[in-house]
């Protein structure tokens, strides 16, 4: 009886050991984003690799000044660009860093500092109450919002993994026991109106959760992470900081952020500037899943969209890289970020290892420390990049891809931007049909983008100012047709997330054109609008046209404002025009409040122009316009006490009391201006005349007469874009004949 007992008692022990040996082995130190295989590669290829050699000189210099400097961890009491937000910014953002260099240095020093400020945060975090500052819907404990809260575990996590083999097992259960359970309960439990959301926040959020929760070996935490919190206390009529409304999809977390947003093209609803925030999350916590949980194959999902956006994240960039700024976007922003270098990373080394990419990686000019960054280093080092051709482009948005979308039209050194999507979550603006151009990478037409100064703690704490929902996301503040002074939607976020315009075809297949069109049917009771919009290369052009055809619908007499931002120096009008003395605002709600009218003026004839000078380059735009028409020079800054809004000037074409109406425009880019030679060539506009053929229900038909004599048309047809379809029309007693939605074409008299 004894000696069987001791048997069956050393069995239970050996097979305890085994569980124990076979956990330590799935838990693996690192494991997350570094890997032990990849450590080693790295280590093995030091001194043979430029680009990570230099990218691993300037993490440890930037690590080492910090370690000198010493370490701060303060009580947490400021809003973004505080000192207090930034220490602690600063803190993770080290700590990652560390980390990396413990690994592949092997250095004790940055083990030590990681370890001295991971207590730190123990010792503080066990008696941290909420952050003072009351302005988010989800306060932070280390941060104002949870939301940073959330980033601060996302890089800690890494770093935790990387020296969590090094730590005793009392240091790892201190640390997890006091500091990272409770953090991640925090943001997640204590917090489902941010964790619960399907939103680039509760992106940040899954993230977070599930990353410590790999490192940790935590399956609750993972799972909480993947599927979301399965019963919440969410207020439905609360809103977040940026002014949209809390709404819970019927699924939530990662996978729900994954499938929602994104659509089969890669493009993220809430528009560019956040898809370059939310990519860090993504591809980071999809590389811990990878690596960890290889079983679940993430980078797969949906048909690996979360791969592809990279690219589509790239073509949404202007010819120097800064991502284009519509809905809320701060101008600048763009692939130099280091959330794009890592994107641009681990799309190449878990994607299909795109060469174009590497031409990225070349300007960027840095790499990951770790084994993606390895493989986009030495595929440089080995003459592998190719360029990455930006061509004219259209991406859907919703999760079928059938909500709308973004077109870039490209031609030379000339790129349109026209937005027709959904409205882009809470950071959407309120602009259907609205569009803005560049020339060589500068604003000729703008988007106004979003008001709010990041932080810069002067300037609202460096949050969303009150002007961003009083002007930048109302209409009026786009390029885009106003219908009666109000608002698309009314300005009213529960109605416009229902809705979305809907392409109505994309064509780059006749050489020399790029065209885009698209009709809203719901901005307005009662009003359809149809904006077509097009880059024509043509050789009596020194640069391609930009027409702009844009066709309204409504079932009563309407006044309609269609402005134009245009960046430069007004040089001439064919015009005459008052000047207001003194000036005021244009309006009193809807955005109107904040723009001065500083002029206004009527024209005799069939056509406007309005040229200006830009980037020492000409630009002119010929409309085609009614003696009844008023022509508006306007000026963004009224009603703005503490000048949160730039001063920009804008020109307005306002259309009262109509029903059915067409605004048609070229927009032409020519000549230039040297101040060093002091000489002015080719100034002046090269059209004659804009002329209306036909614009009835089936096609509209437009005229450009060149000052040579030769004339050029334009035929649009509104209900029918199939490719196929046959058209016949007979303008000025001639028959053309072709086939798709459109023709383009010289009119032989």
């Amino acid at each position: 009886m004894s000696k069987r007992f001791s048997i069956s008692k050393y069995s239970c022990v050996l097979l305890c050991y085994m569980v124990a040996q076979i956990g330590l082995v799935a838990q693996e130190h690192p494991s997350l984003i570094l890997t032990k295989k990849g450590v080693n590669e790295i280590r093995g290829k030091l001194g043979t690799v430029p680009l990570l050699d230099a990218s691993l000189k300037e993490v440890k210099k930037e690590v080492d000044r910090e370690i000198a400097w010493g370490i701060d961890i303060p009580t947490p009491k400021d809003y973004s660009g505080g000192y207090t937000h930034e220490r602690h910014k600063r803190n993770f953002l080290m700590m990652q860093k560390a980390g990396v260099l413990f690994q592949i240095l092997q250095d004790e020093k940055y083990a030590n500092y990681l370890k001295e400020l991971l207590f730190g945060y123990e010792a503080m975090y066990k008696s941290l109450p909420v952050h003072p500052k009351k302005r988010s819907y989800a306060r932070g404990k280390l941060f104002w919002q949870c939301l940073n809260d959330a980033n601060w575990l996302v890089y800690v996590s890494q770093a935790y993994d990387c020296i969590y083999d090094w730590l005793s097992p009392k240091e790892r259960e201190e640390l997890e026991k006091n500091l990272f359970r409770p953090y991640a309960d925090f943001i997640s439990i204590a917090n489902p109106q941010f964790f619960n959301r399907v939103h680039n926040h509760s992106t940040w959020g899954n993230a977070a959760v599930g990353m410590i929760g790999l490192v940790m070996g935590d399956e609750e935490l993972v799972n909480r992470a993947l599927f979301g919190i399965a019963k919440d206390n969410i207020n439905p009529n609360a809103k977040d900081n940026d002014g949209g409304y809390i709404k819970t999809q019927g699924k939530t977390g990662f996978y729900a952020n994954l499938q929602e947003p994104f659509s089969p093209d890669g493009y993220y609803t809430e528009g560019p500037y956040y898809q370059r925030y939310a990519m860090y999350p993504f591809l980071m916590f999809a590389t811990g899943l990878h690596n960890v949980k290889p079983e679940l194959k993430v980078f797969a999902h949906k048909d690996s969209v979360i791969l592809k956006s990279v690219k589509t994240l790239v073509n949404l960039t202007d010819s120097d890289g800064e991502f284009f700024p519509f809905n809320d976007a701060q101008k600048g922003m763009s692939y130099q970020s280091r959330e794009l270098t890592t994107a641009v990373d681990i799309a190449y080394h878990y994607g299909n290892q795109a060469p174009e990419l590497l031409s990225i990686a070349k300007k960027q000019g840095r790499v990951l420390l770790d084994q993606s960054g390895l493989a986009v280093a030495k595929a440089i080092a080995n003459g592998e990049a190719l360029p990455f051709k930006k061509e004219s482009v259209h991406f859907s948005d919703g999760s079928n891809g059938d909500e709308g979308g973004i077109s870039v039209l490209r031609n030379g050194d000339l790129e349109l931007v026209f937005k027709y999507t959904a409205q882009g979550l809470s950071h959407g603006h309120y602009d259907k049909l609205s569009f803005m151009l560049f020339n060589k990478g500068v604003e000729v037409l703008q988007d106004y983008g979003m008001a709010r100064f990041v932080n810069i703690e002067q300037k609202g704490g460096g949050n969303y100012l009150n002007e961003n929902t009083s002007w930048a996301k109302q209409s009026i503040a786009h390029n885009t047709v106003v219908v009666n002074e109000k608002s698309h939607f009314n300005g009213q976020y529960e109605i416009a997330s229902k809705n979305h315009s809907e392409a109505y075809f994309f064509s780059t297949a006749q050489p020399g054109v790029q065209i885009a069109s698209a009709k809203e049917k719901n901005a307005y009771p009662g009003v359809q609008m149809h904006r077509t919009m097009a880059v024509l290369k043509d050789a009596d052009f020194e640069h391609p046209l930009i027409l702009d055809l844009l066709k309204v619908n409504s079932d009563q007499e309407a006044n309609y404002d269609l402005p134009f931002y245009f960046i430069g120096q007004l040089i001439n009008t064919d015009f005459e025009f008052e000047i207001k003395n003194p000036v005021a605002a244009l309006g009193t709600a809807n955005g109107y409040q904040h723009l001065y009218l500083e002029a206004s003026g009527r024209t005799a004839s069939e056509n406007l122009k309005f040229s200006w000078l830009n980037n020492k380059v000409f630009h002119t735009l010929t409309s085609l316009t009614g003696s009844e028409d008023e022509l508006l020079f306007t000026r963004i800054g009224a009603d703005d006490p503490e000048f949160n809004l730039r001063r920009d000037a804008g020109f307005m074409i306002r259309r009262k009391q109509s029903s059915d109406t067409l605004f048609a425009s070229i927009i032409e880019t020519h000549g230039g201006y040297s101040p060093v030679s002091e000489l002015s060539l080719n100034s002046k506009s090269s059209i004659v005349a804009l002329k209306q053929f036909i614009n009835d229900d089936l096609y509209t038909a437009i005229g450009i007469q060149h000052q040579n004599g030769n004339q050029k048309l334009f035929v649009l047809a509104n209900q029918n874009a199939d490719k196929s379809a046959k058209h016949e029309l007979k303008i000025n007693n001639k028959t053309y004949q072709w086939k798709g939605p459109f023709l383009f074409t010289d009119i032989n008299e």
